[in-house]
Formats: structure tokens, C-alpha cells, sequence
């Protein structure tokens, strides 16, 4: 199996290589269109602000890329919410592969953005990709960092709560996305990058 992390200008890079590594698979980490279309499996990580990635897709001409891929695509924190059609960050155009905007957290007393450290997740609808999750990994917490988030929608399989319901996995067509970030959920992070990497949609 061949998985490409695309290289958005992110951070974190180094963390998402070593826990696929440690599953087993070699990542190529990458911005050539032709090696990204090849692979078995897709990436898009991300850590910082969503204009710069969004810049950096484009530079390299693989925005258009990235929407037309048939493959699982999976998308971490920054790189899920490239996903989306906008961001109110800096008024950003995203990829627009799910039709919702995303907007800043809500500060509320006692409520620390952005929103970083550990959290559970509440399932909300079955498919195909969460339920191969075991019951234990649905009992986990995960790792989040963040500051802008996500509506809950019909995209939405599960979300988080931080003072405000945002969607913390989501699923387009073959288009997946993670608020938190695997990398860094320990046993339950590994489970699911390992899920991603075994599902059966093919392209």
C-alpha cells in the first residue's frame, strides 16, 4: 500500500510520518500531483492557518488535484477543515468538498482557545469507515488543537464539545476528515489511522 501525505506548508509533518511508520507503512511525503494520484491512500495534515495552506495547495496546483481523487482521502485537524467550503480565518476559500463554513470557537468564561488537549468524541450516525472502530476506541479521548471549527452536519459522524457541538470526524464521499489529531491520541489515534488504512473503498 502506497500513502502519500501531501505537503500543505503545515507543521507536525514529522508526527504523522512516524505513526504510520510505526504501523508499519513507509508515507512518501509530497507535493508532485502524480505521485498523490498514484497512491493507495491520501493525507492532507495540517497545523496552522488556513490561508497559508490553502496558498501553498495552490502554488503547488493541487487544489484541483485533491477534489477530483477518487481514493480514501483523510484529512488531520487544519487538513479537515480544508475540506470545507470557507473559513471565517482571514475570510478563506477552501476546498469545498463539504458545503459548510467554518467559524472562530466561542469565548465563554472559563473557557481557554484555543481549544488544546484531550477530549471525547460522541458518535452520531453509523458508517461504514466508525464502525469498524472498536467499541473500546469509541471510549477514547483524542487530541485537539484548535481555534476555528466545523458545524455539525449530515457529514458529521461524530462530534466534541468545547463550550459549542463541532464535528470531530466527518466523512464526504470518499473524502475523511479528523478534527484531533491521530498522531497524538495515543492506542486510540493508532486504531484509527489503522482504520483508514484498511478500508475497503478503492479507486
Amino acid at each position: 500500500m502506497t500513502i502519500a501525505v501531501v505537503d500543505s506548508g503545515g507543521a507536525n509533518i514529522a508526527s504523522i510520518l512516524h505513526a504510520l511508520r510505526r504501523l508499519g507503512v513507509e508515507p512518501v511525503f509530497t507535493a508532485d500531483p502524480q505521485v498523490i494520484k498514484a497512491a493507495d491512500r491520501v493525507i492532507l495534515p495540517g497545523v496552522g492557518a488556513a490561508g497559508c495552506a490553502m496558498q501553498t495547495l495552490n502554488k503547488h496546483k493541487l487544489s484541483n488535484v485533491i477534489r477530483e481523487l477518487k481514493q480514501p482521502v483523510l484529512g488531520i485537524c487544519l487538513g479537515m477543515q480544508l475540506l470545507f467550503q470557507s473559513s471565517e480565518e482571514n475570510d478563506t476559500e477552501l476546498l469545498g468538498i463539504i458545503p459548510a463554513r467554518l467559524t472562530r470557537l466561542k469565548k465563554q468564561p472559563g473557557l481557554r482557545i484555543p481549544h488544546m488537549g484531550w477530549n471525547t468524541i460522541d458518535y452520531l450516525r453509523p458508517d461504514p469507515f466508525s464502525d469498524t472502530f472498536s467499541d473500546d476506541l469509541k471510549q477514547k479521548w483524542f487530541y485537539f488543537v484548535h481555534s476555528y471549527a466545523a458545524p455539525v452536519g449530515k457529514w458529521t459522524l461524530a462530534s466534541s464539545n468545547h463550550g459549542q457541538p463541532f464535528s470531530a470526524l466527518v466523512r464526504q464521499d470518499n473524502f475523511y476528515g479528523a478534527q484531533f489529531h491521530p498522531e497524538r491520541s495515543a492506542k486510540a489515534g493508532a486504531s484509527l489511522l489503522k482504520s483508514f488504512m484498511e478500508l475497503k473503498t478503492c479507486k
